[in-house]
This record gives structure tokens, sequence and C-alpha cells, in this order.
């Protein structure tokens, strides 16, 4: 028995455009519910269904393994659209044997944790279909002035209540027979596994978007990487600095286009103290040119028979720090090694598959050449904020 995962995403949405893959925390929102599935190990396939090439191309973009897009139907997209028509669609288009479990997830309640799928997908052992709730210790009134769920005489103090579960929308979990037989997300017999109470917000309108972030930063991003202040920035420069593309004039020259807003991006990490470097396997006076213009510390240029992790190790000496006080960005295999061992590592979109897997590693938004650097940028120095 297979465990699939199917996220919809179409393209409209009425309060918050394109909201699927707008930017959250720093990443697409889908993302993370992505991410969460490829670190869950008894998920084996994971499809987001949609209707838009632009969700298309960043889902991809992604790089990961177990994640494929899958174009719905129009007819299944619209705003009167049911999940399950979704859902009984790609069983059908993609022949999915009624043997397999299918994980329907939402790509609105982004703080879903490998955990809660993992104890999901143990706990439907017990049962048919399962649903994600949270418990709402909140008092409730019906319209008549009548009390719906405790005796207001003998009010019971919050912690001896035991509320209410709350549907969240997080996640179902059914058998593809159920589905097909019943042709609901929910059939037989209903297990709940219930999550933390944060975990209610979904993101429907704006406001919802700065709470939600919030929540994130607190309660799941808490681990995430840097544990020390960044006090060097080192950055490739092919693929990060530029788009990788050569370019030549009439006469032979070659040309590399740079963005200006990485410009800034450095010039923002200078004035905050981090110190500033470049290291590329390529020796050329146009890099020598503009790392001069961007007024780095350190320029490493050519191999000189040293790896990149080498020159970082070599730059840590002079500076006095350790490998886990550096940043670093790049995109090629090259860059791998360095990567693995910076203290805040990150690529751009569209870096190699190679490099996405980089444990650990923070994938960006934007592509090489089109202001990722400034991207990381921000992040460094928000990330040096948090750390005391």
């Amino acid at each position: 028995m297979n465990v699939i995962a199917l996220i919809p995403a179409r393209c409209g949405s009425k309060s918050i455009p394109l909201k699927n893959i707008r930017s959250f925390c720093g990443k697409p929102l889908i993302y993370w519910n992505i991410l969460a599935l490829e670190n869950t190990p008894e998920v084996d396939e994971i499809y987001v269904a949609t209707d838009c090439v632009k969700i298309e191309e960043v889902v991809l973009s992604f790089g990961f393994p177990k994640t494929k897009v899958y174009q719905r139907k129009p007819e299944n997209a619209k705003d009167v659209s049911s999940t399950e028509s979704v859902m009984l669609e790609f069983i059908d288009q993609r022949a999915i044997s009624e043997n397999n479990l299918m994980l329907l997830v939402q790509a609105t309640s982004p703080l879903t944790t490998p955990a809660d799928f993992s104890n999901g997908l143990r706990k439907i052992k017990d049962g048919d279909s399962l649903l994600s709730c949270v418990r709402q210790k909140r008092f409730y009134w019906n319209p008549d002035g009548t009390s719906k769920n405790y005796d207001y005489r003998n009010r019971p103090r919050r912690q001896d209540f035991d509320g209410e579960l709350m549907e969240n929308g997080a996640f179902y979990i059914n058998s593809v027979e159920n589905i097909m037989r019943d042709k609901n997300r929910l059939s037989g017999k209903i297990l709940i596994h219930e999550m933390e109470d944060y975990t209610a917000v979904e993101l429907d309108e704006p406001d919802d978007w700065i709470i939600a972030e919030k929540l994130m930063r607190k309660y799941i991003l808490t681990s995430e990487k840097p544990k020390q202040k960044i006090k060097l920035f080192l950055t490739d420069v092919d693929g990060v600095l530029t788009d990788a593309g050569m370019y030549y004039s009439e006469n032979g020259d070659e040309l590399k286009k740079f963005n200006t807003h990485d410009g800034k991006g450095l010039e923002l990490l200078r004035n905050a103290g981090i110190k500033t470097g470049i290291i590329t396997s390529e020796t050329t006076k146009l890099v020598s040119r503009r790392a001069k213009k961007l007024k780095v510390d350190y320029l490493y240029q050519g191999k000189h028979g040293k790896g990149k992790l080498d020159v970082a190790k070599e730059i840590c000496a002079l500076e006095d720090i350790t490998l886990s006080e550096i940043s670093y960005i790049g995109d090629d295999i090259n860059c791998i090694e360095l990567l693995s061992a910076a203290g805040f590592a990150a690529c751009p979109a569209d870096a190699l598959l190679a490099v996405k897997k980089v444990e650990g590693i923070t994938l960006l938004n934007k592509k090489g050449g089109a202001g990722v650097v400034r991207e990381f940028a921000d992040l460094i120095l928000a990330s040096n904020n948090r750390v005391k």
C-alpha cells in the first residue's frame, strides 16, 4: 500500500490572488507543506493538483524528489468546485489503485509538521478515515441566548474545561477505495488527529497572513539555522551574482549581467558589520572590477589547488571565526562542500537539484542574477537580530 499526498492548488483566489505561491516566511506558501511531506517517511508520492502554469513552475523549481504536478481540469478548478471533485478526477486520470491511501493536504495550513502527518498515518490503521482538529476552549452561545457547550451558572475554569474539537482543515486521510465508493474525503469509522491550537489559523484573508507568519516563526522555525550570529558572507559568481549566462560582444569580449539589488544587499551587510567575500573558480578582470565596486573584503578567483571550503577556512582563520559563523550562497556541485559546512547556507531557485538537496539549505525564491543575494542578505540580517 502506497501513501499518496494530494495538494489542491488552483489559480483562483478572490481574497488573496495566487496565494498558494505568495511569499510566506521567505518561501512560496505551498513550499512548507511540500517540505513537510517530503520529510515524512511514510509518504511515497506527492502531487500538486493545479490549473495554473505559474504554480506548476514554482513547484517544479523546488526540485523535490517525491513531488510531481497534476494538471487538473478547468471544470474542477472553479470557485464552486468541490475538493472531492478534484480528488476523484485525480484518482480516475492517474488510475490510482484502490489499495492506496490518500493524504489530502491543504496548502493554506502551513504549520503542519512531518510529525503530524506521520502520527496521522500511524493512527489511521485503527479506523477508516481521519481528519486533523484543534481543541478550542471557548464558550459558545445560541442565538436565542442559551449557552451551547457549558452551564453559565457553573462556569468552569479554562484549565478544567475540555473544550470542543474543531476541524482545522490541515489534512485528511482515507483509502482510495473509500473515496471512490463514498465520493467523500471522510467515511466509515472517522478518527481524529489533534494538533496544537495555534494551527487553527488558515490563510483565507490578508490579516490571516500576518498572524500566521508570526506563529510560524514562533513555533515552527525556532530551530532554523543559524544558531550563531553570522560574521562573514561569501558568495559564488556565475548563477548567483549573475544569471549564469555567457554573453559575448562582436569583438569576442565576455560579458556578465549583474543585479543592482545585490549590490545594495552587500552594502547592508557591511553596514551591519558583516564581512563579505566572493569565491569563484574562474579568473576574470570583469569580476575583479565588480568586486571592487561592491567593496567586498575578500576576492578569491581561480582554483589554485584549493576547493571553496578550503578558501573559506582560510578566511575564517584570518577573521578568527568558525565555519558556523559564515553564510554562503552557491548554485552548482562545486559549491556543495562549502554549503554543507557553512552555518547558514542558501541557493537560488534555479540551482542544481543536487544543491537543493543539501541538508539544511535555504532555497530562495529568486533566481541567480535576479536579486537572490539581496534576498539572502535580508534573511541573514533578520537572523542575526533573532540570535542573542
